[in-house]
């Protein structure tokens, strides 16, 4: 397996939307691999191939079991052209994104999703999920369609950075991640 570079959100490409999966082999499946392997070596939870710069539609989540989140579970998966298919309900919670790193704020997203797509080797798939399961799907199903959650922050006030300590990248001003609506 390789670590894959994640784009950020200076990058163009993750404004494009991708295109659909029609091709399951050996290589699609080492691209989820690899981009598991990159996203638990980044800290994150979900990752979309746009953010490893490849323009398909391929989602991959991982959220461990004590992820402190109320009504969290595990929740692993691989998904291949994942559409959301129903919606309910309403959360309001804090998100943040490899893609824009160290940045975290306020979105609003469904409590409650129906998600259809396919696995690794075409064959259909439907997952019903709630909490931070559907809000993990919403994010990465954005980046297929070139959405950041920086577009969606309820309020640009909600909008604040966290910086590690070996992290020296000048801060971005939030102003400049919240797209004009």
């Amino acid at each position: 397996m390789a670590l894959l570079t994640i784009l950020t959100d200076d990058n163009p490409r993750l404004r494009l939307k991708s295109q659909k999966v029609t091709k399951f082999d050996k290589d699609l499946r080492t691209l989820a691999k690899n981009m598991f392997e990159s996203m638990e070596n980044a800290n994150g939870i979900g990752l979309a191939a746009p953010q490893v710069g490849v323009l398909q539609r391929l989602i991959v989540i991982d959220i461990p079991e004590d992820m402190d989140y109320e009504g969290s579970e595990h929740f692993h998966i691989v998904m291949v052209n994942p559409e959301i298919v129903k919606c309910s309900g309403e959360q309001i919670g804090e998100e943040g994104c490899l893609s824009v790193p160290g940045w975290y704020g306020d979105v609003k997203r469904y409590e409650d999703v129906t998600v259809k797509g396919q696995d690794l080797y075409g064959k259909p798939v439907k997952i019903k999920a709630s909490g931070l399961n559907a809000r993990c799907l919403q994010h990465e199903i954005d980046h297929l369609d070139g959405i950041l959650f920086t577009d969606k922050v309820v309020d640009a006030a909600t909008l604040h950075r966290v910086q590690m300590a070996a992290d020296k990248t000048p801060a971005t001003p939030a102003k400049e991640l919240v797209k004009s609506r």
